[in-house]
């Protein structure tokens, strides 16, 4: 499965109308950079979506820090900027991966068949001397059909029915960094840990200098699991989980899901149990 495309590829796209181009920079504890950057200097052709403020929904006592976004809403914010269903879409963020990831995401699970993120993201087209604007393009209105990909999303019930019944399938797979899984630290949530009988697999590994390793390197990963095993990928907040469950993809995993809501939305019950330290399978 090809999820990503190079700088070289796009710059040859560059004014093609059947190409749209989304720039998806956020950086987290600053919610105005992302949209500063893009103000400052960007992709030529490409609109600006917030992670915060079109990505996500706003945060409630549950759902997470980066609750998903009313589908709705969302697709009237694509139908703007000229995306419909036969457009080829192109993402990309800061180079990290993730926000573009998100996108990606979301636009998938709308039923989109067409999207990718750019290898490297505006660092890497920067760094080759590509070309950039501040001009803002015209809104180019368009009508976008959503087909719900449901298999997609694992719900908090989900989640909790396996915890609660000590299943060892769906496989969860806790896509943080490795001390936060491991409950020695934790900077944002509640409490430090992880869900209960997740195994560890952190998101960038499958990420180098800011491209999307290959299938064979992304199979390499997740070696000890089988192709057929449902699987069920999570984060502090939904947004970083996304990138592993693209390499599951990339790798020939078929039953792949996305719990949203993550850890963040696991600890916003006080009841739900946490674990510490490492497991495997």
């Amino acid at each position: 499965m090809n999820v990503s495309v190079n700088k070289e590829w796009l710059v040859d796209q560059l004014g093609n109308g059947q190409v749209k181009i989304i720039d998806c920079r956020f950086e987290l504890g600053k919610p105005n950079e992302g949209k500063r950057l893009y103000q400052e200097s960007h992709i030529p052709g490409a609109y600006y979506f917030d992670l915060e403020k079109q990505l996500s929904s706003p945060v409630s006592t549950h759902g997470g820090r980066h609750p998903l976004p009313d589908i709705d809403q969302l697709r009237l914010e694509i139908e703007k900027v000229g995306i419909d269903n036969a457009k080829t879409v192109v993402a990309y963020d800061g180079g990290e991966g993730q926000f573009a990831s998100r996108f990606w995401w979301l636009l998938t699970y709308m039923g989109h068949e067409n999207v990718f993120v750019l290898n490297e993201g505006f660092k890497g087209w920067e760094e080759a001397g590509y070309p950039t604007t501040e001009d803002v393009p015209e809104l180019e209105p368009a009508s976008f059909k959503v087909d719900l990909q449901e298999e997609m999303l694992a719900t908090y019930e989900d989640v909790k029915e396996i915890v609660s019944n000590k299943k060892n399938s769906p496989i969860l797979i806790d896509s943080r960094d490795e001390a936060r899984y491991l409950g020695e630290v934790e900077p944002i949530d509640r409490v430090p840990g992880h869900i209960p009988g997740a195994i560890h697999k952190f998101w960038a590994g499958g990420i180098e200098q800011g491209s999307f390793k290959t299938e064979e390197e992304q199979g390499k990963r997740f070696a000890e699991l089988a192709e057929d095993e449902p699987i069920i990928v999570y984060c502090g907040s939904g947004v970083t989980a996304t990138p592993n469950y693209m390499a599951l993809k990339m790798a020939g995993f078929h039953n792949v899901k996305l719990y949203a809501g993550s850890y963040s939305d696991w600890v916003s019950y006080e009841e739900n149990p946490v674990a510490k330290g490492k497991e495997t399978r």
